[in-house]
């Protein structure tokens, strides 16, 4: 693939920004493809599958459309880029997709100052925490948006809902960077039947409650152990990729692993009051918990954190 401007030259100014020639086989007058972004994909992500595209780098794309750029490229979800918004007038203009489009699908991460507020088109790649790292997206869903290339889009997860992605047309989920590919997730119904029958998405306060309160049951083996045992096992008979390695299936797939119970226990948080219940209280609740969770009896030892949340405010 060849850009249709000549290269920059290193003694003038540099030519306006154009967009990559036709590939061999195309059209010689068809405009390039607007490939649009996946809803909360990472921006890194994006520029990888747009530059794909055009059989070029992130970093070849980005320098074809006279982004100066600083920091070390890496693929998703490593790391993420961020974009100046003359960057990002550039981007939306050789895309053909209207800036605030574009903006309203990319996950916005807060970009250091310095990139926020220049008026250069500049960008900086970054290191991405793994906590806040993207997802694999479901890759049929990403090879219907584009369909002549098999790059993987990397998208974060919604907010409101615990760490994972879920596509429930094509039984698609993924719940930790580390795993590469989605997993196929026919196997668990209960994956899906919990994302569909979520009607409104719980408080970040009780989610964070919920998120923490079932990793510790899930690490401890307490409570749901056998169920989540079951549920693991179907997980990796059908995705036989995930061989235990530096981090373990058990590990990776521990947030899709608890994905219904947490959102349970989160919604069932959200209806408690502003106030310690009483013990009487904590009794009627736990008997509701635990017909919710389909267990015959639900009876936390006072250590046990949702204990705790149950006595605190």
């Amino acid at each position: 693939m060849r850009w249709t401007t000549s290269p920059r030259s290193t003694t003038g100014p540099a030519p306006p920004p154009a967009a990559p020639g036709p590939a061999a086989g195309d059209h010689p007058h068809r405009e390039p493809p607007r490939r649009a972004s996946r809803n909360r994909e990472a921006t890194a992500s994006y520029l990888t599958r747009l530059a794909a595209a055009y059989h070029l780098s992130a970093a070849q794309l980005l320098d074809g459309l006279h982004i100066t750029t600083t920091g070390t490229p890496a693929a998703p979800p490593a790391t993420e880029i961020h974009l100046s918004n003359e960057a990002a007038r550039r981007l939306s203009h050789f895309t053909r997709i209207p800036l605030a489009h574009l903006a309203r699908a990319l996950a916005r991460r807060p970009p250091p100052a310095a990139i926020g507020t220049a008026r250069a088109a500049t960008a900086r790649w970054q290191p991405a925490q793994p906590v806040i790292q993207p997802l694999p997206a479901c890759t049929a869903c990403t090879a219907h948006r584009s369909p002549h290339q098999a790059v993987p889009a990397w998208i974060h997860p919604a907010p409101g809902l615990p760490r994972a992605l879920i596509c429930t047309r094509h039984q698609q989920a993924s719940s930790d960077p580390r795993q590469r590919t989605p997993l196929k997730i026919r196997a668990v119904p209960e994956l899906t039947r919990a994302q569909l029958t979520t009607r409104r998405p719980p408080t970040a306060s009780s989610l964070s409650w919920a998120s923490t309160i079932t990793t510790r049951w899930y690490d401890h083996h307490q409570h749901l152990h056998q169920r989540w045992h079951t549920r693991l096992h179907q997980l990796t008979t059908t995705n036989p990729h995930l061989t235990p390695g530096p981090a373990s299936p058990a590990l990776t797939c521990r947030n899709l692993i608890t994905y219904p119970e947490t959102l349970t226990l989160a919604t069932a948080l959200d209806r408690l009051p502003p106030h310690p219940l009483t013990p009487t209280q904590q009794t009627a609740f736990l008997h509701d918990l635990a017909h919710r969770l389909q267990l015959p009896r639900l009876a936390p030892a006072g250590h046990d954190l949702l204990r705790q949340r149950l006595t605190t405010r």
